[in-house]
């Protein structure tokens, strides 16, 4: 069967998409419309944790449904939203929410709410931005100007004045920006996804935390794939001591629909009023709903034990095929949220384990990324290592 790629139809070809064509998904598995199964460990992208065709997102969007409020716009109240960030701000720490579609608008709103809290308490000067290298923030003008991405920035500039980079590890250093009292605020990844699956160390989290208090200035901690449940803790953040003035989440928010949210201490939003920002779409009804039910599903202290666990699993299942194959020469990573580090070019492994029927991604150059819905299995966990091994050995 003949089926139409995005240079055959009208897709703008921004995408260097496979041939076949996905049709349905059930748990940990998609079929394409051939009818060939595929294990996936791309998840959409660390996004559905709870896997495809999950009850609790089929019964939120049912119920969601029924009430008629598919959109209201931020016009208006609605009860969702409110109710989805008092469970966020449970969670997590004292303060309030703000939501989006998207996780790079949520940080494109995380770098405006610092400036205005820069601004206000400190003037005009103090307003730069501090993010590290390999990170990945977004694709958007601010978010890409602190995206560490030559080739994703040089089409495109001049970006967002005002970023700067350091060197994750580099306390000195990122003290040293801060010492000039010009910037409002320094992002990072508890665990970096586009830069190669790279936790960063908790004691320089930590440390960042206690410059960011010496420097009154705001530190962000982009948990759009690291967090809600991904690495065995319901944002990566908690696996250490350090608490930020800002979070960032999307990607498995709303279940698969399009979602990004700000959680953002007391005293940043009291210096936001209305009209300072804005959306349409952010936190409507029908997403809000789906979200709560993911979260308290993501929340439960069972589910994330047995992310742990299976997470645990994964990680001695790779080290073992790193040992077996000279092509491979390391694991990195938290929970579910893997890379397997090559020797060389990962694009070939990809390709042949999406023929052999697993799915997977890259995490730059030569990093293999496996981030399957939350609620794979051991089983499957078994299953997918055993087609690595075998793509490994062919590519």
């Amino acid at each position: 069967m003949t089926h139409p790629t995005t240079t055959e139809s009208h897709l703008l070809g921004i995408y260097a998409q496979p041939d076949f064509v996905l049709a349905r998904g059930e748990g940990c598995r998609v079929w394409d419309e051939d009818g060939k199964a595929y294990l996936d460990f791309t998840a959409g992208i660390a996004v559905n944790a709870l896997g495809y065709g999950s009850f609790v997102v089929r019964r939120a969007v049912e119920e969601a449904l029924s009430t008629g409020l598919v959109h209201t716009s931020n016009l208006f109240r609605t009860r969702p939203s409110a109710e989805l960030a008092d469970l966020l701000v449970e969670h997590s720490f004292p303060g309030r929410a703000f939501f989006c579609n998207s996780g790079a608008e949520a940080n494109e709103a995380a770098f405006k709410f610092a400036r205005r809290w820069a601004g206000a308490t400190h003037g005009a000067d103090k307003h730069e931005i501090v993010a590290f290298r390999g990170a990945f923030h977004g694709r958007l003008f601010g978010t890409l100007a602190a995206t560490d991405r030559d080739a994703y920035q040089a089409p495109f500039r001049p970006l967002m004045p005002g970023v700067r980079f350091a060197e994750v590890g580099d306390t000195a250093g990122v003290e040293a920006m801060l010492e000039t009292g010009t910037v409002a605020a320094v992002i990072v990844e508890a665990v970096q996804g586009e830069g190669g699956v790279r936790p960063t160390p908790l004691g320089f989290l930590a440390d960042l935390r206690a410059l960011c208090d010496a420097h009154d200035t705001l530190l962000v901690f982009d948990e759009i794939q690291c967090g809600l449940g991904r690495t065995g803790a319901l944002f990566a953040w908690q696996h250490g001591s350090a608490v930020p003035d800002m979070m960032t989440l999307a990607k498995p928010l709303a279940g698969g629909l399009p979602m990004g949210a700000v959680v953002l201490t007391d005293a940043v939003a009291d210096t936001l009023k209305p009209g300072d920002h804005g959306t349409t779409f952010g936190g409507g009804p029908l997403v809000s709903s789906v979200a709560l039910a993911v979260l308290r599903t993501l929340s439960e202290p069972e589910f994330l034990t047995r992310v742990r666990s299976v997470g645990d699993h994964l990680e001695l299942g790779l080290r073992s095929i790193a040992a077996r194959h000279a092509s491979a020469s390391g694991v990195r990573g938290l929970g579910l949220m893997q890379g397997l580090i090559l020797d060389g070019p990962v694009a070939p492994v990809v390709a042949r384990a999406r023929d052999l029927g697993l799915l997977v991604v890259s995490a730059g150059p030569d990093v293999v990324r496996l981030v399957p819905p939350l609620v794979v299995t051991v089983a499957e966990v078994d299953e997918g290592l055993a087609l690595l091994s075998e793509a490994l050995a062919a590519a």
